[in-house]
């Protein structure tokens, strides 16, 4: 039998839950891909604070010390600051990363060469990754954790260096068949992938940081557009213990007839399946707020709510103080964002809150 299907020859009541975690993502998947078409602002600022989630998360993870909101300031400002310290230039070089896969998705293959680039991408703001960025190891290394106070723990050694380009090579062969046969499902192929890598753990440094970001990486190339707008960087950084632990009961049967990724691939679909519950959340609780309107737009929006239906003309004589072309735009815009509708033409038009809302 194939090395990689023998890791996933689960038992029944595994493959049950492993179904059962499937469905619930892929439910959510067809739900959130109708509201990415819609393309309104609300994603945009869930973007936003997602990015820095992540980017703080995944960092965090693998020692780096700066908080959200110093982070936040930092991308802020980042044509005017020099990257001084290293903590300051892994993020902004994860953040650009980020951003290249968002935007570039769909253009970017999964291939020995794009992984090196993306790698070299990661680490092109780190003075002291200069010489290996890029580059497969060319010394052995250790998965490490990192606690709090400056401590290490090894988790798991690793492949051997004159193994790497080898098992990368065949690790992406199949994993490339597999997406193209369709006989396994994507989440499964997608897991396996991210264990094999960080268990070959080919480059020098940033490996934890670039799985998460290939994981991201795999999932918008198959659709699952929704982790683009909640972090799970940051829910694996408040279940580091359990991150680890599942990378490790495989890990301990590394290379025999024993070593199966149950564990892991049940982490890795039970974050993502919480993921889903957790952006649904966040998305009505940020509609519900008004989401990315201004204050005199949630008036208005606020108005018509106590006051429906309502022609341009109520508006006009409640907000006097507002220009008939800027209550017309502010109008346009919800209508835009699918926070209002409108019903009827020309004068006889009225507004309505949507009945999403």
């Amino acid at each position: 039998m194939d090395r990689y299907l023998k890791k996933l020859n689960f038992d029944f009541r595994i493959n049950q839950k492993i179904l059962n975690l499937i469905a619930r993502i892929d439910s959510y998947k067809g739900k959130w891909n109708i509201i990415e078409a819609r393309e309104n602002n609300y994603l945009k600022e869930l973007r936003r604070i997602a990015t820095i989630e992540s980017i703080g998360s995944s960092t965090r993870i693998e020692g780096g010390a700066l908080t959200d909101q110093e982070i936040k300031e930092l991308l802020n400002n980042i044509e005017i600051t020099k990257l001084k310290t290293r903590d300051e230039q892994e993020v902004v070089g994860y953040y650009d990363t980020l951003e290249l896969i968002y935007e570039n998705y769909d253009k970017i293959p999964l291939s020995e060469s794009y992984i090196k680039q993306l790698h070299q991408n990661l680490l092109k703001y780190s003075e002291k990754d200069s010489r290996h960025r890029g580059k497969y190891k060319s010394l052995s290394n250790k998965v490490v954790a990192n606690y709090p106070g400056g401590v290490q723990k090894v988790i798991f050694n690793t492949t051997e260096v004159y193994l790497v380009e080898s098992e990368m090579n065949h690790l992406i062969k199949w994993t490339n068949e597999q997406f193209e046969k369709g006989e396994i499902h994507p989440l499964i192929i997608i897991a396996n992938f991210i264990y094999e890598f960080l268990s070959i753990h080919p480059f020098q440094d940033g490996n934890g940081r670039l799985s998460r970001l290939l994981t991201t990486l795999l999932l918008l190339k198959h659709n699952y557009l929704f982790v683009q707008y909640v972090s799970l960087e940051n829910l694996i950084e408040k279940t580091k213990k359990e991150y680890y632990e599942a990378l490790m009961d495989g890990q301990k049967n590394r290379n025999n007839e024993n070593e199966e990724i149950s564990k892991w691939v049940l982490y890795f679909l039970d974050k993502l399946s919480i993921l889903t519950q957790r952006l649904e959340a966040k998305y009505d609780l940020f509609k519900s707020k008004g989401g990315y309107l201004n204050e005199r737009q949630k008036e208005l929006k606020n108005y018509l709510k106590k006051n429906q239906p309502l022609k341009i003309s109520d508006f006009a004589k409640r907000f006097s103080d507002i220009s008939i072309n800027t209550l017309k735009k502010d109008l346009q815009y919800m209508k835009k964002e699918q926070i209002i509708r409108s019903i009827g033409k020309g004068k006889g038009t009225v507004y309505v809150i949507n009945e999403e809302e």
